[in-house]
């Protein structure tokens, strides 16, 4: 069974309390990841969160790069001029070696972009020596249960194999395991430093806690942050990682 329905997977719909909690976990874990003293970051999520936003309130410089689909928001330029840049690039070419600091590839950007071995090759040039990668992948736990919800289940055994799934939107989404992740970073020459899924609590505990009292959330996301699953992908919709270049 699919641990969010395909039609949950844009955040709505009736589990907006469970999408509320996963929102309140990102922001959480990034505050946790981002270098203590002010740095230079690059956001490589395509402008569909808020976390250059986070990072620019850290007292980060944040370069965000955005994908041609998406409009420069310029009410996000005009609030955070001084500590935000927003460019549309379809790679990282226009960026010199080691020149930040940290990259944050939130929102699934390396499982939208097909081609994330070099992608992820990118990445390593421009970060500096002892930089830092936070990346966010579809998991292989949620391609193959997407994949039984539409019947497909021919590719179901397939799972030694870069696991290639229709989104919902008719789009097509890589989904990892965790060492297929391990690989994409291993391979790009960067140290894995943690990996995790991104939540273990699964949607239902957590809209029956906030059902029963809406002033739970804090204790539940404290308690997502304690767990400790390590690099287990049997679990979780999304995997987490952070990598050192060395």
């Amino acid at each position: 069974m699919l641990p969010i329905p395909a039609e949950e997977l844009n955040g709505s719909g009736t589990l907006g309390p469970y999408w509320t909690f996963y929102r309140a976990v990102v922001a959480e874990q990034l505050s946790q990841w981002l270098p203590g003293s002010p740095s230079v970051i690059l956001d490589l999520s395509g402008g569909r969160g808020r976390w250059s936003a986070h990072a620019a309130r850290a007292g980060h410089r944040v370069l965000e790069v955005l994908d041609f689909r998406r409009t420069l928001d310029v009410h996000a330029r005009l609030r955070d001029a001084d500590r935000v840049r927003q460019v549309r690039a379809d790679d990282l070419a226009f960026l010199p070696d080691e020149c930040v600091d940290a990259v944050v590839a939130e929102e699934r950007a390396m499982s939208i972009e097909l081609m994330a071995e070099s992608a992820m090759s990118d990445v390593a040039r421009v970060l500096r020596p002892g930089g830092r990668a936070l990346v966010c992948v579809d998991s292989l736990v949620l391609g193959m249960a997407i994949l039984a919800e539409q019947g497909q289940w021919q590719h179901l055994t397939q799972t030694g194999e870069v696991m290639l799934v229709p989104w919902p939107d008719g789009s097509i989404t890589r989904c990892f395991s965790s060492g297929q992740l391990r690989e994409l970073l291993m391979g790009a020459g960067l140290e894995v430093e943690w990996m995790r899924p991104r939540t273990v609590l699964s949607p239902s505990t957590v809209d029956h806690i906030l059902a029963s009292d809406a002033r739970a959330l804090a204790y539940l996301v404290r308690t997502e942050l304690e767990a400790r699953p390590d690099d287990n992908d049997t679990v979780g919709i999304h995997l987490l990682a952070s990598a050192r270049k060395t």
